[in-house]
């Protein structure tokens, strides 16, 4: 599929959903779309295809970490940083999703991803489950922080 097909797909998909989207800059991704209010819980969702990598289709939300967490996460050490990193990353893997420690305007949040790469399969359908399934992700892992953090 070439970058512009699928990124055309994905728009045609998300229209036919009814779901507001706007493209984004993004230099290491082919094309990068933010769908504003996306699965059953309405949260922001970035989907795109990363350079390095193309013909998959990522779909990712973030958690934003409470202001009280930030302040706790940037007090840790590396070590302490390391460890709370691999507590998530563990969480994360048990939910089947890839996970991020990332800092965007300012603040301290959790990237939760859904990669699609069987390039045959990715339609309509796997991205609309994918959604549904990242917005799951996302309450579970704003729920794991509220509780382990």
């Amino acid at each position: 599929m070439s970058m512009s097909r699928m990124r055309d797909n994905v728009e045609r998909w998300l229209i036919h959903e009814s779901l507001s989207f706007n493209s984004v800059k993004s230099e290491e991704n082919s094309f990068q779309i933010l769908v504003k209010h996306a699965g059953q819980y309405g949260i922001s969702v970035d989907i795109f295809e990363p350079k390095a990598q193309l013909g998959i289709l990522v779909v990712g939300a973030k958690v934003e970490m409470k202001n009280n967490q930030i302040i706790r996460y940037r007090g840790f050490t590396d070590e302490e940083k390391s460890k709370f990193g691999d507590k998530l990353s563990d969480f994360c893997n048990s939910i089947e999703a890839i996970s991020k420690i990332i800092t965007e305007d300012g603040k301290q949040k959790i990237a939760v991803y859904v990669v699609l790469d069987d390039k045959e399969n990715i339609n309509q359908q796997t991205m609309l489950d994918a959604i549904d399934s990242l917005s799951e992700k996302h309450e579970r892992t704003s729920r794991f922080l509220l509780k382990t953090f």
